[in-house]
This record gives structure tokens, C-alpha cells and sequence, in this order.
């Protein structure tokens, strides 16, 4: 284990943080990987990485227990203890992909996307949120439309911004009208197994991550 420094912190929704810290070996970690992070005195838990740059890997973490309320509460200069990166990660494969995430399933995913354009890939993806203030990175995907033309698409369950609907009604909406090589995609078990249906269906490859 390597205790780091936070080095700072953004709130990108309510409940929703990003945690930034700089490690060597996080630097060359790829899209869909993980950390174990240890919150000293509570507990250590999974978290995918959302971004890594020359210098600082981030962590984006919603609030749904004591570990991750605690994580969230703490503030620049802060101690907190990384294992890692773990696990298998996105291959990119084919000339189009459409990337789909639903709530905090999306942070995996920004990194992913931007390999995706960095290596030329046309790339669409839809973010999918209960509603309006709940959506991730919006300014950054929006960012990434000027600079790089990768197409954005936001739903929300209310209808409070985007599409009204769910991630998967805007995927299969799209998918019927054009064609794409790799699907990718990271959020609940109910919407990866309607994209793996759809994906079977139009015989496009998929890649997800899941997590239990």
C-alpha cells in the first residue's frame, strides 16, 4: 500500500466527488482499471479510476456509506492509502463506438472516452442520470464535442435535461440508425444486460465493467 496526498478535490454533484493525488505507478494505468483505497480508522474499498494525467490520478466516488461519506469529507492535504491499478481494462477495438454509462457508472468512462478520440475512434457517448443535477462531466464531455467532435448525449429519468428516458432507450434509438464497431459501457445490471441484448441483437462487440 502507498499512503498519497490529496492534492484536491471537485465536486461534480451532490454527493459526488473527484479525488485527485499523484502516484507514479497510477500514471500508466489504462481506462476500466481500479484502486483499492483505504480510508484511514474506516475501511478500504474498490473504486474505478476516472482520470490520470502526467501528474495526478483521480478517483470519483458517490456517497452511499460510511467509507465512501468519509472519503468524500476529506479535503486537500489529506492522507488516504492506494493499492493498484487492478483489474483487466477497455481494449480499443474498431473505427466507431458508442459508450454508454448510467450515474456514477460514468467514471470510468471519461477516460475511456478520451483514449477514444486520441486514437481517432468517431465516438458517441450517452450519459444516463435520475435527473438534471445528478449528471457527471458534463462540461468536460462538452469540452470534448468542441475540440474533438465526439458526439454527447445526456438522459434523465424526469426530463430535467436531455432526452427523458433511460441510457439504454437512447442507445437502442441510435443503434437502429447507424452502425457502430464496440460498445462500452459501465452502470447497474439491468442496464448492461439490455445493452448486451442489443449488442447480440445488431452483432456489434461489447466491452463492460461490473462491478458487485
Amino acid at each position: 500500500m502507498r499512503i498519497v496526498k490529496i492534492h484536491r478535490v471537485r465536486e461534480e454533484a451532490p454527493k459526488v466527488r473527484t479525488i485527485f493525488f499523484e502516484d507514479e505507478l497510477c500514471a500508466s494505468s489504462e481506462p476500466g482499471q481500479f484502486l483499492m483505497v483505504w480510508i484511514p480508522g474506516v475501511d478500504e474499498i474498490p473504486l474505478s479510476i476516472s482520470s490520470v494525467s502526467e501528474r495526478l490520478t483521480s478517483v470519483t466516488v458517490k456517497e452511499v456509506g460510511e467509507a465512501t461519506r468519509a472519503l468524500n469529507s476529506m479535503r486537500r492535504g489529506s492522507l488516504i492509502g492506494i493499492r493498484g491499478p487492478f483489474g483487466s481494462h477497455f481494449k480499443i477495438m474498431g473505427k466507431s463506438a458508442l459508450v454508454v454509462g448510467g450515474g456514477i457508472g460514468t467514471a470510468p468512462l471519461l477516460m475511456l472516452v478520451k483514449k477514444l478520440l486520441r486514437e481517432g475512434v468517431k465516438t458517441t457517448i450517452i450519459e444516463g442520470a435520475k435527473t438534471h443535477s445528478e449528471i457527471l462531466f458534463k462540461d468536460q464531455l462538452m469540452d470534448l464535442h468542441r475540440r474533438y467532435g465526439l458526439e454527447v448525449k445526456f438522459t434523465t429519468d424526469d426530463g430535467s435535461y436531455g432526452m427523458k428516458g433511460l441510457a439504454t432507450e437512447a442507445a437502442e434509438k441510435i443503434i437502429s440508425e447507424r452502425k457502430y464497431d464496440s460498445i462500452y459501457a459501465c452502470g447497474s445490471e439491468a442496464m448492461i444486460c439490455k445493452l448486451l441484448s442489443l449488442a447480440r441483437k445488431h452483432n456489434i462487440q461489447i466491452q463492460v465493467s461490473l462491478e458487485r
